[in-house]
């Protein structure tokens, strides 16, 4: 007797998904990144991860700039720097200001793959050294201010004294100068700015800052349409920030004055007028005189016959 057969179809395997995603898993030897789960399924902006992934994948040294990404990815700095400040307040990417040797300051920057881990001493920990942690911006502002509240119980009344004592002095020299006691021609060029791009709208306190700057570029010799034409050039089309900010940008530096007038040449001695044609009254021959009359044969002939 034959063996029974049923065309009922056989049961899925138990340990496959009946819906989403199927892995189908590669053993990788060389060029892979090893991520935690918490940074590639953190909810959120998938631009944020993506960077993050970028940034965890390339060797220690590789510039990670805002300009050095924008040239990997298609998105634009505004999508970028946001992404960096997401990983910067969750604690995966940290800036650092360190001082060299030579006395530079540069910004160094630390990528972490877990936020708060301790570097793992057997792995490369890249140049200048395994960092620590990184502190989350909450803790330094409230250690900040333990600090500050703890300040005065430890200070000396003389050292209080010293301080109280430069405080109007500091705040003095951070007050900018009254919009009335500013130079009235630089402030007249910071008004007009407007005409030009009616985006470029200045406050009082904006006028009166960027004023000193603008009259250092007139004692330089600069004219005012020239400094107008220099503020207003070449403006992106969206201005991400305040117009002051990008004006004290463009006047930080102050221009050379101008140079001395160079000694003037000596003067070439032009040559006496050319006098016109007269006709002599005498003889009627050509000849060159101021006013009409007789030629010089006819005068001097004349005044022989008169002598004779």
């Amino acid at each position: 007797m034959a063996d029974p057969q049923s065309n009922a179809r056989l049961r899925a395997d138990a340990g496959a998904p009946t819906s989403g995603v199927i892995h189908v898993r590669t053993r990788l030897t060389a060029d892979f990144t090893v991520i935690s789960n918490a940074l590639a399924q953190r909810r959120g902006s998938a631009v944020t991860i993506g960077v993050a992934v970028y940034i965890l994948s390339l060797p220690s040294g590789t510039p990670v700039t805002i300009a050095a990404l924008c040239e990997h990815f298609t998105e634009g700095e505004i999508l970028i720097s946001r992404a960096l400040r997401e990983l910067e307040a969750a604690g995966y990417l940290e800036r650092r200001r360190e001082r060299l040797s030579t006395g530079q300051i540069r910004t160094r920057t630390y990528f972490y793959d877990v936020p708060g881990g301790t570097p793992d001493p057997d792995l490369d920990p890249g140049p200048g050294g395994p960092p620590g942690p990184p502190k989350p911006r909450r803790a330094r502002k409230q250690r900040a201010a333990g600090t500050a509240a703890a300040t005065p119980t430890s200070t000396s009344a003389k050292e209080t004294e010293q301080r109280t004592a430069h405080a109007p002095a500091r705040a003095e020299a951070e007050m900018p100068t009254p919009l009335a006691d500013s130079d009235p021609e630089a402030v007249a060029v910071l008004t007009a700015l407007r005409r030009v791009d009616p985006r470029l709208i200045l406050s009082e306190k904006e006028a009166a800052r960027l004023a000193p700057a603008v009259a250092r570029w007139l004692a330089a010799g600069v004219g005012a349409s020239q400094i107008t034409e220099l503020l207003t050039a070449g403006l992106p089309d969206t201005l991400l920030v305040r117009p002051a900010g990008i004006l004290a940008f463009r006047l930080r530096e102050t221009p050379l004055p101008l140079p001395a007038p160079l000694p003037s040449a000596h003067a070439v001695e032009r040559p006496a007028a050319v006098l016109p044609f007269q006709t002599c009254d005498g003889c009627e021959r050509a000849f060159r005189s101021a006013a009409p009359g007789h030629c010089r044969d006819c005068r001097s002939g004349g005044r022989l016959r008169a002598a004779g």
